[in-house]
C-alpha cells in the first residue's frame, strides 16, 4: 500500500506545484546510473536480468518527470492527482521518459497507487499504465510488482471508466505467460467475461446514434475482448472462458456494427478455435454467417482474423458445408487472387489455409474448380520471394485439389509442378511436411510423373528422409511408393541415388509406427527390382523387417507384410524370413478382422510357402483354417494368395504322402525278399 500517499503534510497549491516542476535544460550522460538500476531491478525472469539499458543523453523532460514523482510519494490526494495529469502531458511511450519513472521507483509508486479508494488517482495511474505497458520491459516489471491481482480486483469497481482502462492495461499485459497464469488464478477472466454483456440493440446501433452512456458501454465491451483476446494466448485460459460462457457472447458480438469491437472478438475467436470445444461452438452457434459476412465487407485486419477463424474452425465437416452454403469461398479465393493483397502475407497465409481446409469437403473442391482457383494457387507458386506460412498453406491446398485426376492435369498444363518441387529446396517444417504429400498425388499421374523426373524431384523427395522431423520423414516415405510405381526405369532411378537404399533400410529403426509403415510401403515397391532387393537385403533388410512383426498397429502390420513377401525373392531371405520366426506371427495377422492387413498377410505367406520348410510351421501354426476362410472373401488378391498358400502347402503334403507311400513300399518287398 502506499502509506504516503494520502499525507495532509503538504499544503502546497496547484500553482506552487507547477511553479516547482518548470524544466531545466541538462545533458549528461547516464550509462553509470543506468547500469545501477539495471542490478537493483529485482526481476524474476532470466531474460530480463539480461537486459542492457543503453546509453543515452538525458533530456530535461527526465529531471521533470522524476519531480513529479516526488510528489507522487509525498503528496497529499489534490498534489497527487495534479502531478498524474502533468505526467499525462509527457509521451510515456519513450524509453527514455519510462527510465525516468522507474529509477526513482515509479513503478512500485503507480502500482500501489491502484489499490486506494480515490477515484481520480486510479484513473490517472491507470492512463499512464495503458501508455507504459506498451513496452515488453514494462510489462514484465508490472507483472513482477504484482499488477494483474491489482487490475482484476478494480474491475469489480462500478465505474466504467475505471474499468475500461483496467482492460487496456491487462490487455498489454496479457502478451506475458506470467501474467496470463497470474488473471487464471485470481479469477478475473470470468469478469472480463461478464463485461461483454451489452445490449444488442446498442451493438446493431452506430456510433452517431448512441447516448455517451451507450457508447461507454460499447468502450467497455472492446476493452473487455482486448484484455481477453491477449489473455485467450493460453489454452487454459481458453478453457475457463468456454466454462464462462464466453461463446454465446462472443458470437453475439460478431453481428455488431462497431469495428473496433469486430477486430478483438475476431482476434479472440481464432485463436480459441483451435480447441476442438471453440470449433464445435462455431457450428452450434451459426456463427459462420456472420464470419462469411465480415469476409465479405470487412477490412484486411477483419478478413485475415475471419480466415483464421474458418482454418481452424473448418476442422468440423458442418463448419466446411456452412461456410459453402453461407457464399464463403468465392471472397476466399478473391482475397488470394487481388494483387492488392500480395503485400499483405499475413492475410495471404490465413485465406490460402482457408481455402486449404475448406477443400477437404469433395463438394467444396468442386465450387473451388469453378473459379479456377488452381491456376490462382499457382501464381502464388510463382513468386520467389512469397511467404513461406502462404507457401504451405498453397501446397496443402492443392494437395486437397489434387484428389481429383482432372485437376491433376490442370496443374500440370499450368506448369506448377517445376515450382512445387523446387520448394523442397526450403528448410519450413510445415512446408516440407505437405510438399510430399501434394507430389504423391502428382505421381499419380504418369505424364505429370514424367515433369517430377525431368526436374530431379525424386531425389529430392528421397532426401527428406534425413530431416530430423518424423512426419516429413513420413510423409516423404509414403511419396516415393506411387513414384518408384510410375517411373520410366525405377529400378536405375533408385539405384542412382547416392546412399538412397541404405538410409531407407536405415529409417526401419524408427520409434514411430508412421514411418516405420510408410518406409514399409517404399520398400515393397523397391524389392520389385532384383538388384535393388539384392542391395537392400545385403543391409539387413531381413533382420529389421522381421523386427518390426511383434508391432500392433494395423496400418504397419498392412505395410510390413507387403515388404516381407517382396523381399523373399532374393536368395535365401525367404529361408532366413522362417529362421527367424516371422511365420507363426504372421498366421496370426490372418486371424485379424482387418481385411487389409489379411491380404497382405495371405500375400507374404504365398512367397514364404515357397520354401518347405515354412510350409511345415504354417501348417504346425494352424494357417489352415485361416486361408480356407479366405478363399470365400470377396477380396479376388485375398482369394488367390490363399489359394496359392493352401496349393503349396497341400503339393509339399502329397510329395511327402508319395515320398511315405514309395519308402513302405520298398519296405514290403524288402521284406518279401528276406
Amino acid at each position: 500500500m502506499h502509506t504516503r500517499l494520502l499525507s495532509s503534510s503538504s499544503s502546497s497549491s496547484e500553482d506552487d506545484i507547477l511553479l516547482k516542476l518548470q524544466p531545466k535544460e541538462v545533458i549528461i550522460d547516464d550509462r553509470t546510473d543506468s547500469e545501477d538500476q539495471e542490478k537493483s531491478s529485482g526481476s524474476s525472469s532470466e531474460e530480463e536480468n539480461e537486459y542492457t539499458r543503453p546509453a543515452f543523453i538525458i533530456p530535461p523532460e527526465y529531471w521533470h518527470i522524476q519531480k513529479l514523482m516526488k510528489f507522487l510519494k509525498t503528496g497529499n490526494q489534490q498534489a497527487t492527482t495534479v502531478a498524474l495529469c502533468c505526467l499525462k502531458d509527457h509521451d510515456l511511450t519513450h524509453e527514455v521518459h519510462q527510465f525516468a519513472i522507474q529509477d526513482c521507483g515509479g513503478m512500485e509508486i503507480l502500482v500501489n497507487l491502484l489499490e486506494i479508494q480515490d477515484l481520480n488517482c486510479k484513473l490517472g495511474a491507470l492512463n499512464l499504465l495503458v501508455e507504459m505497458a506498451q513496452t515488453e520491459y514494462v510489462r514484465k516489471c508490472l507483472v513482477d510488482l504484482g499488477c494483474m491481482p491489482l487490475l482484476v480486483k478494480n474491475l469489480l469497481e462500478p465505474a466504467r471508466d475505471l474499468k475500461i482502462l483496467v482492460g487496456e492495461v491487462m490487455y498489454h499485459l496479457g502478451f506475458l505467460p506470467k501474467a496470463r497464469k497470474d488473471v487464471r488464478h485470481c479469477n478475473g477472466l470470468q469478469l472480463l467475461v461478464d463485461l461483454l454483456e451489452v445490449d444488442e440493440k446498442i451493438l446493431l446501433t452506430h456510433d452517431q446514434y448512441l447516448t455517451a452512456d451507450e457508447i461507454e458501454m460499447v468502450q467497455l465491451a472492446r476493452s473487455s475482448i482486448r484484455a481477453l483476446w491477449s489473455l485467450s494466448k493460453s489454452q487454459k485460459n481458453m478453457h475457463i472462458m468456454m466454462k464462462s460462457g464466453c461463446v454465446p457472447l462472443l458470437a453475439k458480438l460478431l453481428g455488431c456494427k462497431h469495428t473496433e469491437v469486430m477486430i478483438p472478438t475476431l482476434g479472440t475467436l481464432s485463436q480459441c478455435v483451435v480447441l476442438p470445444s471453440f470449433q464445435m461452438a462455431v457450428c452450434t452457434e451459426k456463427m459462420v454467417t456472420h464470419i462469411v459476412k465480415n469476409l465479405l465487407e470487412g477490412n484486411s485486419s477483419v478478413q485475415r482474423y475471419c480466415c483464421e477463424t474458418i482454418f481452424y474452425a473448418a476442422e468440423d465437416p458442418d463448419t466446411r458445408d456452412m461456410v459453402r452454403q453461407a457464399g464463403g469461398l468465392h471472397p476466399l479465393v478473391k482475397i488470394i487472387s487481388d494483387p492488392a493483397n500480395r503485400i499483405d502475407k499475413d492475410l495471404l497465409a490465413a485465406a490460402s489455409g482457408a481455402i486449404w481446409k475448406t477443400a477437404i469437403t469433395l463438394e467444396n473442391v468442386k465450387q473451388f474448380d469453378k473459379m479456377q482457383t488452381i491456376d490462382v494457387l499457382v501464381k502464388l507458386l510463382e513468386n520467389p520471394d512469397e511467404d513461406e506460412k502462404v507457401l504451405s498453406n498453397v501446397v496443402g491446398a492443392l494437395c486437397q485439389f489434387l484428389r481429383f485426376a482432372h485437376n491433376r492435369d490442370v496443374l500440370r498444363r499450368s506448369g506448377g509442378i517445376p515450382f512445387i518441387v523446387n520448394l523442397l529446396n526450403y528448410t519450413y517444417q510445415p512446408l516440407l511436411e505437405n510438399l510430399p504429400m501434394v507430389l504423391r498425388e502428382c505421381a499419380q499421374d504418369g505424364d505429370s510423373m514424367r515433369i517430377i523426373e525431368e526436374v530431379d524431384g525424386v531425389r529430392l523427395i528421397w532426401s527428406l528422409l534425413r530431416n530430423k522431423s518424423i512426419k516429413v520423414q513420413s510423409n516423404a516415405a509414403w511419396c516415393l511408393v506411387p513414384c518408384i510405381q510410375n517411373a520410366q526405369d525405377s529400378g536405375e532411378m533408385v539405384r542412382s541415388f547416392v546412399g538412397g537404399l541404405e538410409i531407407i533400410v536405415e529409417r526401419l529403426k524408427s520409434d514411430d509406427v508412421t514411418v516405420l509403415g510408410c518406409v514399409c510401403a517404399a520398400i515393397a515397391e523397391i524389392a520389385k527390382d532384383m538388384e535393388n532387393l539384392a542391395v537392400i537385403s545385403d543391409h539387413g533388410v531381413v533382420q529389421s523387417l522381421v523386427s518390426l512383426i511383434p508391432t500392433e498397429d494395423v496400418f504397419l502390420r498392412e505395410h510390413l507384410c507387403s515388404a516381407i513377401a517382396y523381399c523373399c525373392a532374393w536368395g535365401a531371405n525367404c529361408k532366413t524370413f522362417g529362421r527367424l520366426g516371422a511365420i507363426t506371427p504372421l498366421v496370426g495377422y490372418m486371424a485379424d478382422n482387418h481385411e487389409k492387413v489379411n491380404r497382405t498377410a495371405a500375400i507374404a505367406l504365398l512367397h514364404l510357402s515357397e520354401n518347405s520348410f515354412n510350409c511345415i510351421t504354417m501348417h504346425e501354426s494352424g494357417v489352415v483354417i485361416f486361408l480356407l476362410r479366405s478363399v470365400t472373401s470377396e477380396d479376388q488378391e485375398l482369394q488367390e494368395a490363399a489359394a496359392g498358400c493352401l496349393a503349396n502347402i497341400r503339393k509339399l503334403a502329397l510329395e511327402a504322402e508319395t515320398k511315405h507311400l514309395i519308402r513302405k513300399k520298398e519296405s514290403s518287398s524288402s521284406e518279401e525278399d528276406d
